[in-house]
């Protein structure tokens, strides 16, 4: 999403789950207006123009709207495709108070936005799997390395 973050989600309840917080009429797709509410709802507001683009990139079909298939290809795809301001755009999204770092509270914070429940504490620990420099912190560096190993292998 201009700020459109990658998400990798290979759980198909949990990739539901979040389909079904975009969702938030529940007619089963996506429509321009819910994902500009759910972008709204995590601090990101999009200019129409590349709200639009967005919807033309995940919209395959061409119905105007995004159904859960097509969800469920973005959010697998991982970040194979995702130039550096998309990377960027996703990072500013996890740092909510702009410090240039990810800390446990606002990945926290962002995951049970989008319906992934989870612990300050759980978060630590996904931290620490991707904190090269022992921090306690994700930097754009260490996250721009995690989104690089979630690509599929052979892309």
């Amino acid at each position: 999403m201009a700020t459109s973050p990658h998400v990798k989600v290979d759980d198909i309840e949990e990739l539901k789950r979040v389909f079904a917080r975009f969702d938030t009429n529940g007619d089963g797709k996506i429509s321009v207006t819910e994902l500009d509410s759910i972008l709204r709802s995590l601090g990101s507001a999009v200019p129409a123009d590349e709200l639009q683009r967005v919807m033309e990139d995940l919209d395959t079909d061409r119905d105007g709207f995004i159904n859960l298939a097509e969800f469920a290809a973005f959010c697998q795809s991982g970040s194979a495709d995702c130039d550096a301001s998309e990377l960027r755009d996703a990072f500013d999204l996890y740092d909510k108070d702009k410090n240039g770092l990810i800390s446990a509270t606002e990945l926290c914070q962002v995951l049970n936005t989008l319906g992934m429940k989870c612990s300050v504490d759980e978060c630590h620990t996904m931290i620490k799997s991707v904190d090269y420099d022992g921090d306690g912190t994700v930097n754009y560096e260490e996250f721009k390395k995690m989104m690089s190993n979630n690509r599929p292998s052979g892309n």
